[in-house]
């Protein structure tokens, strides 16, 4: 172990990742429920086209802070947290459809008649349900670092760790065993990224917000397979990270070639978590073509 890391605040952090902010005020936290279960997302405010983000697997809401910190004042951006996952109550059903729905409830409490997404992995999977399901719901609707043809394998020593994730007594022991698995990760957004994965246990600890079950892989795979059908009537961005090994460059140019209206954006500097490898040249891309 390095020795206690100070916890980098998230605008030092977005400062040194190069993203421009707009206003340094931290969001306000937004509840909702449907179907008993009870959902949170950060209202980050703003005027402009109603924004809704939608974060991957393992992952919550808070890992689009940087890019909210740099798109505020361009929109009105809400980041949610799935069920399962952040401060959103865990449950028996982790359907995509039921995902979806419960996005459409974040709109309703929101007062959002149509509202523009933007879904990293999973979250994009869920953007695109929620726009099968009501087309007249979803103006426009950006995809990171997903595609059919997703290869998921690459993932699974993050994943198997992830999943291995437990109560600890300090962050510090979860950082050093992140740097372990991606050595050339950098250590202020690991520290970062697992303050946001992990909340203070009563005893001092600190425990997974997450729900450990595994996901039902053949269900998300299957539901990928089905994106190019379920973007056919609407404006598409699909924003590649360059040094990513889940989606392939030959399989996000596949998909973009069959979206009508579909454009592609690969942002070099970036693995799959693209918004937190390089929030700047994300808040670029989105901008533009949220914004349009």
């Amino acid at each position: 172990m390095n020795g206690p890391t100070s916890v980098p605040s998230m605008t030092d952090l977005a400062a040194s990742l190069g993203v421009r902010i707009h206003d340094p005020a931290p969001p306000r936290d937004v509840y909702w429920t449907r179907a008993g279960c009870r959902s949170h997302g950060f209202d980050w405010g703003g005027p402009g086209p109603a924004v809704l983000l939608l974060h991957g697997g393992g992952l919550n809401a808070h890992t689009w802070d940087f890019v909210c910190l740099g798109l505020r004042g361009a929109a009105r951006l809400v980041a949610l947290d799935l069920r399962g996952h952040g401060d959103s109550d865990w449950s028996d059903d982790y359907r995509i459809g039921a995902m979806a729905e419960d996005v459409v409830a974040a709109a309703d409490r929101l007062g959002f008649d149509r509202v523009r997404l933007v879904g990293m992995s999973l979250g994009g999977v869920v953007a695109a349900q929620v726009a099968a399901a009501h087309p007249g719901r979803v103006e426009r609707l950006a995809l990171v670092d997903v595609a059919p043809g997703v290869d998921f394998d690459s993932t699974e020593r993050v994943r198997t760790f992830m999943a291995g994730l437990g109560p600890v007594d300090a962050i510090d022991t979860v950082v050093d065993a992140a740097l372990r698995v991606s050595p050339r990760a950098d250590r202020a957004r690991v520290t970062y990224r697992m303050r946001a994965l992990f909340r203070r246990a009563p005893d001092g600890g600190w425990v997974p917000k997450g729900d450990p079950r595994p996901p039902d892989f053949p269900a998300i795979l299957a539901a990928i397979d089905r994106l190019a059908a379920q973007l056919t009537g609407l404006p598409v961005l699909l924003v590649r990270g360059g040094r990513s090994r889940v989606l392939p460059q030959s399989t996000a140019e596949r998909l973009i070639a069959r979206v009508p209206d579909g454009e592609l954006v690969v942002v070099p500097d970036a693995g799959h978590n693209v918004q937190e490898d390089d929030p700047a040249a994300l808040i670029t891309a989105l901008r533009a073509f949220l914004t349009r």
